[in-house]
């Protein structure tokens, strides 16, 4: 094997094992700063050795007991508890003894306590939501601080300093690692999907820059949402969110055409839609259902999801049923979003004049006031109800506050239409 090749394979071992063995580390070192540190020593000592030695054939456990080999030292170095480096030389001599067979085991441990305890401990409340965001993706997804920065659009030294901060933040706070209590799960549980579906969004429906969507960080969360799952398989809300996730990504390839450029809900030709994803979402929804979870936040976007993915042609959708679920979800998640959600489905349900009354009673939400999607709703219903001057105004403001670039093109081509729409006979 090459150079070249083996640097390949190490990227990919790495993007594999990176999270359990630094969840694995974590443990025995109460610290998962420390214990990223450990890992990447590891990494570093895997890049100047299999080139010459080759690839193990457990990498992962290779990897394994080289951190902790490093986490020793460290201890002896340090002078930590003894007691902590008597229980780590005991560990490493066990698995010595009994060869690769054990750390396989700790590596492929089903239950994956390791793994779970490093989720929760990275989407920590005590974290901004951008510190967990970055810390989740850097400890659970492996990306490098330049790969999160670039799908964010943010300076590699900001997500750098985020980073740091947030381990800092972690210490300080002496968060421990472990899964929560019964009591705290739910809160803490709150905690981890927000992130992970903060991730999908902005995969899906890039806040900023000039794509429209950026599918690395989709995948990312729909990897991380499904390893979720599998950690805690009686949640139903974590079904729910991959339910939600799996639908939503089906889609993909309709949303924009070969230049780039978006392609709205109504007008992507749904042969493209991914029938496998949308199998899966369906499964997961059912999954959360059965649970008892049929009322959460995520299993009702799911379920709404769900109807597009039903409907072969866009008028064969159920709009009734998708303003009657989002009227539930306004009353179990209730938020000004919500509400212009359900004004969408409504104008498409029982026409746009009974959308634009829901929408203009929304106008006055301070929440929403720099909003693009408020006045792209409000100017996609005055058309539908030949109000072109009036819809004119709201996609010119709508254009101004968007910061993605692909958005900003097309809500100015609707506001040319409707200019086109307001102009005399003999200027169109």
């Amino acid at each position: 094997m090459s150079a070249t090749d083996t640097h390949r394979t190490i990227d990919a071992v790495w993007r594999i094992e990176s999270a359990r063995l630094i969840a694995g580390l974590a443990r025995m070192v109460r610290d998962v700063g420390l214990a990223e540190e450990l890992a990447q020593d590891a990494l570093v000592i895997a890049l100047e050795q299999w080139p010459q030695s080759g690839v193990p054939d457990n990498p992962g456990a290779w990897l394994m007991t080289t951190a902790k080999r490093r986490a020793i030292d460290r201890l002896r170095r340090s002078k930590l508890l003894e007691r902590k480096h008597v229980e780590l030389m005991h560990e490493l001599e066990s698995e010595q003894e009994h060869a690769v067979s054990q750390v396989e085991a700790a590596l492929d441990d089903p239950i994956g306590d390791d793994l779970l305890r490093l989720i929760f401990t990275a989407c920590h409340p005590v974290l901004s939501v951008e510190a967990r965001v970055a810390l989740t993706l850097r400890l659970l997804g492996g990306l490098t601080t330049e790969e999160i920065a670039r799908a964010f659009l943010v300076p590699e030294p900001t997500i750098a300093q985020r980073i740091v901060r947030a381990k800092r933040s972690l210490a300080k706070a002496e968060v421990p690692f472990e899964v929560p209590r019964a009591e705290e799960l739910a809160a803490r549980l709150s905690s981890v999907l927000e992130v992970i579906y903060l991730v999908f969004n902005e995969g899906y429906s890039a806040t900023t820059g000039g794509d429209w969507m950026r599918p690395a960080l989709c995948e990312e969360a729909l990897r991380l949402g499904r390893v979720l799952a599998g950690l805690a398989p009686r949640e139903p809300e974590v079904h729910g969110l991959v339910a939600l996730m799996e639908i939503q990504a089906s889609r993909s390839r309709a949303r924009v055409n070969g230049k780039g450029e978006p392609i709205l809900l109504l007008e992507q030709n749904r042969a493209q839609w991914d029938r496998l994803l949308i199998r899966r979402g369906l499964v997961a929804l059912e999954h959360a259902e059965k649970l008892g979870g049929a009322r959460g936040p995520y299993a009702l976007q799911a379920a709404i999801a769900a109807c597009h993915a039903r409907a072969l042609a866009a008028e064969d959708t159920d709009w009734p049923r998708i303003a009657a679920l989002y009227g539930v979800l306004a009353q179990v998640a209730p938020s000004p979003i919500v509400e212009l959600n359900r004004a969408v489905a409504v104008a498409m349900a029982f026409g746009p004049a009974a959308g634009l009354e829901l929408v203009d009673g929304l106008v006055a939400e301070s929440v929403l006031a720099n909003y693009h999607l408020l006045p792209t709703v409000r100017g996609d219903l005055l058309v539908k109800l030949g109000r072109p001057g009036e819809a004119l105004a709201e996609f010119q403001r709508a254009a101004g506050l968007t910061q993605n670039g692909r958005e900003r093109e097309l809500l100015l081509a609707r506001a040319r239409a409707c200019a086109d729409a307001t102009a005399p006979p003999s200027l169109r």
